[in-house]
C-alpha cells in the first residue's frame, strides 16, 4: 500500500522510536499517546485489519504483544496496561493497517473505558442473538 503510514515507516520512508524489530513485526512509540510508553505493534506485511490478518501472525503478535507490554511496565513504571484493537474506521482504527497498541496505564490518569449507555437486551433478545452468533461461527 503505497499510501499507508504504516508501511512506510516499515520501509523506513517515516522515521519511528522503534522497541522491537524482527522480520514479521515491527513496534514503536505512538506519536500521539495515551500514556508515555504508549507503543503500536504492526506486522510489516500490509492488512487492513486485525480480522483480515493470517491466525498464525495474529498468534505472533499476541506473543510479541505479552512480552513487550511486560518491559514497557517495567520502564514506565506502570502498574497495568490496555491492549487494544479496532477494526474499521467505526471502531475508532484510524491507519488501516493492522495495530494493536499497549497503552500503560496509571491510577487517575483520566482515561476511561466503556462506560455503557443503558442498552439493554428485550425479553428473549439475548439468546436469540446468542445462538444466531454460535451458529454462525
Amino acid at each position: 500500500m503505497s499510501n499507508c503510514l504504516f508501511c512506510k515507516i516499515v520501509k523506513g520512508e517515516i522515521p519511528c522510536h522503534k522497541v522491537y524489530e524482527d522480520d514479521k513485526i515491527l513496534a514503536f512509540l505512538d506519536i500521539n499517546p495515551i500514556n508515555i510508553g504508549h507503543t503500536l505493534i504492526i506486522p510489516k506485511e500490509h492488512y487492513e485489519s486485525t480480522l483480515e490478518t493470517p491466525d498464525e501472525l495474529i498468534i505472533y503478535i499476541a506473543t510479541a504483544a505479552k512480552k513487550i507490554a511486560k518491559a514497557v511496565l517495567e520502564i514506565t513504571g506502570a502498574k497495568g496496561c490496555n491492549i487494544g484493537i479496532n477494526n474499521g474506521g467505526v471502531s475508532g482504527q484510524i491507519i488501516l493497517h493492522t495495530h494493536w497498541h499497549i497503552m500503560p496505564r496509571f491510577r487517575g490518569d483520566g482515561h476511561e473505558l466503556w462506560k455503557g449507555n443503558d442498552t439493554m437486551y428485550g425479553e428473549g433478545e439475548a439468546e436469540k442473538l446468542a445462538e444466531k452468533i454460535k451458529n454462525k461461527i
